[in-house]
């Protein structure tokens, strides 16, 4: 955990303007502190000025965390592109995982964190 968060280059899985939502928190937490960041979600394509995609493949910058806030059906289904990327980090926050998503994470030979919310962590 700590080393993601020394690492400072993230893509937030699911960005969302709903400043209620994760999804906002951390993205706007993430800019606030100095990190690089952009997010993914195909509704926007910026929020509050930062760069968001509709999937992961359009990202050219290097990415050292992916920081995954969608459900446990749509994760799933992002891991083989995160790794395709060269992404080797992934922080699944509360509630964007189950013992599926894990396991497919742990074969594609991921580096996971799923114990701890990131936006507790980088307060």
């Amino acid at each position: 955990m700590q080393e993601m968060i020394s690492l400072k280059n993230w893509v937030v899985i699911g960005a969302t303007d709903d400043k209620s939502k994760f999804g906002y928190k951390i993205l706007k937490k993430l800019k606030d502190k100095g990190y690089s960041v952009c997010g993914i979600n195909p509704k926007y394509n910026e929020i509050e000025g930062i760069k968001i995609y509709n999937n992961i493949n359009e990202i050219k910058e290097n990415i050292d965390v992916a920081n995954i806030i969608v459900n446990p059906n749509i994760a799933i289904t992002m891991l083989e592109d995160i790794k395709n990327k060269g992404i080797k980090n992934v922080w699944f926050q509360p509630g964007s995982f189950n013992d599926e998503v894990l396991e497919k994470a742990k074969s594609l030979g991921l580096n996971i964190e799923a114990s701890h919310c990131a936006f507790v962590e980088l307060q």
